[in-house]
């Protein structure tokens, strides 16, 4: 992978090691954040996750030092990280009072539903396992480790991050990431031109910065959010490799350093607490915000002395246009105009974004950087007998196999128990589900089950799709179906297949966007495994053109799911999986031990 690829996994092996040091019953001291702070989408997103927080302070997987509180959005439209930034402000200034001005904060933003990598929906992606530790860490253990030196040099202020991006480093024995400057300060990272496109990008003052050395403190002239290449180029943003040739420009592919050009893009952000307290004022006095606001659009295009209000009244990169948005973005223009906006160059560098279907099964099955620099392993925590077949990488993660059975390539299993005479097609994705019956699970097929209560008891559902198929995408009208694709086929004839009537009251949704994440569709059973068996059904219709009649079961879309879902029945399956693991360990040691006297 190339000696900067070798440093970062040296860097960050260093930094798992100190985590692990302060975390469980024989703790280590040593400055850590004063608070951990998860956004939640709403009130039964915040329970969901609380309950997670809960069970992870009990097994003493988390350090105790800190204090760890979940923040959900207010009820009514959506306000984007921004807005959940803000309102995250409130909720410490309400939950310490004046004492929170001295606080080191983390806030993790982890709301959302997760519609690219829905097998992170009901349990938020903040808590998706990763194929690494014994037991497996989640991406809240990951952060909370990559991050450990940062409070120590950090002055009483908040650092912003999300909850499906991974930052991996390597700095100078003697460099020190710090965060102590007025404003906001961010991490600068090497990237391709092209990764520009979909990232934020910093234009940093020339006279500021060389590109040599694993890290440097420079100031920001002005931020461009998801810029085209000619806007980059116009803009300066463009670093032409001579004039920085100790940098290697880490590409999508790689970074061995064949890229002639180079931007700097973003990741985490501190805000110092001044400016935490600007920004606290402006929200109490907005009252009710009605639109989404993006925490790096619309707080970094305002900060530079570069930065112009030409973006105001673009809303191409808006996924959602609310009602006031433009009068928000003039408001927050006015206020943080002049505020400075300092970067922290990571030379040798790499952000990694794990939040879709494909880039989760690439970073954990394939020969990616990701896997080389965390080491993540093939299998992680689980039963996996010799007499289980696999074949090239896989991923399988706290699950159970039983003897027999068959994974293919590039294909993940989490949380999930899988008979004698399963076999896993490749590239799929199979989550929390119980297969105890023959069948042979299709390549690229996603697969994922919710414990649910809709009428009283625990029921479960199982949802599946194609890999591929585009959950977030949505029609305005039945005679749009057509352009649904599930699983290789069009929706509407998926609907034929399955007798279901296309109709407004297949879609949960209370506004007119039809989509796959709002069809009534999935069928609820009484148990987990009839459950997996009914969804393999619907799959194998569509794939074989057979007919299907699911007219006569309950039928959920995955919005009700998430609606409905059952947290800590999900959760215990997972804890039946876990205990049984260490069992099979404990087994394993004692026969060892007795088998070597």
């Amino acid at each position: 992978m190339g000696k900067r690829s070798a440093a970062r996994r040296h860097d960050t092996a260093r930094r798992m090691e100190r985590f692990a040091e302060l975390r469980g019953p024989a703790a280590r001291p040593g400055a850590q954040w004063d608070a951990v702070v998860l956004t939640a989408a709403d009130a039964a997103q915040a329970g969901a996750f609380r309950e997670q927080l809960r069970e992870k302070l009990r097994r003493g997987s988390l350090p105790r030092a800190p204090r760890y509180l979940v923040c959900p959005d207010p009820p009514g439209a959506r306000i984007g990280n921004g807005g959940s930034t803000l309102h995250a402000l409130r909720f410490l200034e309400e939950h310490y009072g004046d004492q929170w001005t001295s606080l080191t904060v983390l806030l993790i933003h982890s709301g959302g539903y997760s519609q690219r990598l829905p097998n992170a929906s009901a349990l938020g992606k903040i808590f998706t396992a990763l194929p690494l530790g014994d037991p497996v860490l989640q991406m809240l253990e990951l952060k909370l480790a990559m991050y450990i030196d940062f409070p120590r040099h950090m002055k009483p202020g908040v650092l912003v991050t999300c909850s499906d991006d991974i930052e991996l480093y390597s700095t100078g024995p003697t460099e020190t990431i710090t965060f102590d400057r007025p404003g906001f300060t961010a991490l600068a990272h090497p990237s391709d031109v092209a990764v520009g496109t979909t990232h934020g990008v910093f234009v940093l003052d020339p006279s500021s910065f060389s590109g040599k050395g694993g890290l440097e403190y420079g100031s920001c002239y002005r931020f461009l959010h998801k810029p085209d290449v000619e806007t980059m180029q116009q803009s300066g943003a463009v670093c032409v490799r001579e004039r920085c040739p100790q940098l290697s420009c880490p590409g999508s592919q790689g970074d061995s350093g064949t890229a002639s050009e180079c931007v700097y893009t973003d990741s985490v952000f501190y805000i110092d607490h001044s400016t935490a307290k600007l920004l606290l004022g402006f929200y109490k006095q907005m009252g009710t915000l009605c639109c989404e606001i993006d925490a790096y659009g619309d707080f970094l295009q305002a900060l530079g002395p570069g930065a112009t209000p030409d973006y105001i009244k673009n809303t191409r990169n808006v996924s959602r246009e609310g009602s006031g948005l433009v009068g928000v973005r003039q408001q927050l223009f006015s206020l943080l105009q002049g505020t400075p906006l300092n970067v922290i160059v990571l030379n040798n560098s790499q952000f990694y974004h794990i939040g879709t279907t494909e880039e989760y099964l690439f970073h954990f099955t394939a020969e990616s950087q990701l896997r080389f620099e965390l080491a993540l392993q093939p299998v992680a925590f689980s039963i996996f007998p010799d007499t289980a077949k696999a074949s090239g990488q896989l991923s399988i993660i706290q699950s159970i196999l039983e003897p027999g059975c068959v994974v293919g390539p590039g294909s993940v299993v989490e949380y999930s128990r899988i008979g004698p005479q399963v076999s896993v097609g490749q590239g799929s994705i199979v989550s929390g589900c119980c297969i105890n019956f023959s069948v042979d699970i299709p390549s690229s097929c996603f697969l994922s089950s919710v414990s649910v209560r809709v009428t009283g008891g625990v029921q479960y559902v199982t949802m599946a799709f194609g890999v591929g198929d585009d959950l977030k995408r949505s029609v305005k009208s039945l005679s749009d179906l057509h352009s649904l694709q599930f699983f290789g086929a069009s929706l509407p004839e998926c609907l034929d297949l399955w007798s279901i009537e296309a109709s407004d009251q297949l879609f949960s949704s209370e506004d007119t966007l039809l989509g796959l994440w709002t069809a009534r569709i999935f069928p609820v059973c009484s148990t987990l495994t009839e459950s997996v068996r009914m969804s393999l059904n619907m799959l194998s219709s569509v794939q074989h053109k057979s007919a299907l009649k699911l007219s006569g079961f309950q039928l959920l879309s995955v919005e009700e799911m998430l609606t409905y879902k059952d947290v800590e029945d999900m959760l215990k399956f997972r804890r039946q999986i876990y205990d049984e693991i260490c069992l099979q360990r404990q087994k394993e040691k004692s026969d060892f031990r007795v088998n070597s006297t």
